[in-house]
């Protein structure tokens, strides 16, 4: 049976103090958990009680398996049992966008499959070839809208200004293309790639009101290096690495709209900074057929597996899954999220455990533990501004964080949203669409429910 749903937009509502009372019998423990409306009579998502606690997998709920605050609903959009495109393993579902802009906006639903092709991956998947689905929100019509057997691992998408959906893939040297839809049926489309954007381990990518591409490499350029036959990266001290790739990139087309040529720029820093922030340039332009190497060999930062973006008023935010890792392998902390004002180039440490949001420690259920942010994965820009950041962790957590910061730029306020029970499971994808601002999608990837790969919304009614 599908579990397609649509989300209409909420009629307006209206709370008042005199309507509310204090003592919890109406759900409202004081006033500062009412919600807000905006002027559009639509709740604000953003304004909930935080759940104080990871969510602990022992008898976990494959019917509900978000730990949610008080009042939020969890609803299946699409799973396995709708589209089966791998049916001997998980279709991993991985990254989310709708149609943003153009004739009925918000109505189609785009979902990148991270599944990785290879030795190592069963041979029916080598047949059938990376995919890219779409879902139609009003009729839950689910289907292929692109497949090759040269992608894998495709794993980031963005709508463009002009009405195309850009996806990558998260390979060694991935590719990045351009889906350019048939505006008869928005569900069939035709695929270019797009080198001049740059081969790199590509997850995020954010488009600019200007055209401009933003783009990371998922890769540990703290740790591992660089390994090309130049030996870039390589230090004169044997087999010791230098920092080299997991860097943050910038492709300018030389026409709006057009993303067959350009130029591609790299983060650095003019004076070496070993956090990998305070005042950023763009460096370049660099090779785009070898944009690791070429850009760290012009002094571009290496981050420590970079792996989503998201753009709120101007900045350009970047999750930084990991920490850098001492002699031992033990990480100097728990990943961050990155600030890059776009106008001044001035990096900041946005959200680090630690730092304005707490350490984890252990695992739910152990003596001893905290919960706490941790390996921060998929960003999200939700309707009130806030930044909303979900983990690539057991438990994934998903947490919101106000743009408001203080003098460091470091948010003043981070707030434990939701966290996922399936312990063996990831959450990732996570996006709210402009023409809907009361659903918070999300998917699950490598889910231990059978046909549990999916995408899921979450509401309050």
């Amino acid at each position: 049976m599908s579990k397609w749903i649509s989300i209409a937009a909420s009629a307006a509502l209206v709370l008042t103090l005199s309507a509310c009372t204090t003592d919890g019998t109406n759900g409202v423990d004081n006033v500062d958990n009412i919600e807000e409306v905006d002027a559009t009579g639509n709740i604000n998502f953003s304004n909930f009680v935080p759940i104080e606690l990871s969510a602990n997998a022992e008898n976990w709920d494959p019917s509900a398996p978000w730990k949610l605050p008080e009042g939020y609903i969890q609803t299946v959009v699409s799973d396995e049992t709708d589209l089966n495109i791998y049916p001997t393993e998980n279709d991993w579902h991985d990254m989310n966008v709708v149609n943003e802009t153009g004739t009925n906006a918000g109505r189609y639903l785009y979902r990148t499959h991270e599944v990785r092709l290879g030795a190592t991956a069963p041979t029916e998947w080598n047949d059938l070839g990376g995919a890219v689905s779409v879902v139609d929100l009003e009729t839950g019509e689910t289907k292929i809208i692109a497949q090759s057997t040269n992608f894998t691992a495709i794993d980031g998408i963005a709508w463009t200004p002009w009405g195309s959906i850009v996806f990558n893939s998260e390979t060694t040297a991935g590719s990045f293309y351009e889906l350019t839809l048939d505006p008869n049926d928005m569900m069939s489309g035709t695929v270019t790639e797009r080198p001049a954007v740059g081969k790199l381990s590509h997850e995020g990518v954010q488009v600019d009101a200007d055209g401009n591409v933003y783009v990371v490499d998922e890769h540990r350029g703290r740790t591992q290096g660089c390994t090309d036959t130049n030996g870039i990266g390589v230090t004169n001290l044997g087999d010791t690495q230098l920092p080299c790739g997991g860097g943050i990139y910038k492709f300018v087309p030389n026409t709006y709209g057009d993303l067959s040529s350009g130029n591609l720029y790299v983060l650095g820093f003019p004076d070496a900074n070993r956090d990998g922030t305070g005042q950023g340039a763009w460096l370049g332009p660099i090779d785009p057929e070898n944009a690791r190497e070429s850009g760290s060999d012009i002094g571009g930062a290496s981050y420590q597996r970079p792996e989503d973006l998201q753009i709120i008023d101007g900045v350009l935010y970047a999750a930084i899954t990991e920490g850098p890792r001492d002699e031992y392998g033990k990480e100097y902390y728990e990943g961050r999220v990155l600030a890059i004002d776009l106008e001044t180039i001035k990096v900041t440490n946005f959200v680090k455990a630690g730092l304005n949001a707490p350490i984890e420690l252990g695992k739910p259920g152990q003596d001893g533990h905290q919960t706490g942010f941790d390996s921060v994965d998929n960003l999200a820009k939700a309707p009130n501004g806030d930044l909303v950041m979900v983990e690539d962790n057991s438990p994934s957590d998903i947490w919101f964080a106000s743009t408001q910061t203080n003098e460091f730029g470091a948010s003043k306020s981070v707030k434990l949203f939701a966290s996922l029970t399936d312990g063996s499971a990831e959450g990732t994808g996570i996006y709210f669409s402009p023409t809907d601002p009361e659903t918070l999608y999300v998917n699950i990837q490598h889910s231990g429910a059978e046909n549990g790969d999916g995408t899921w919304a979450i509401t309050k009614p």
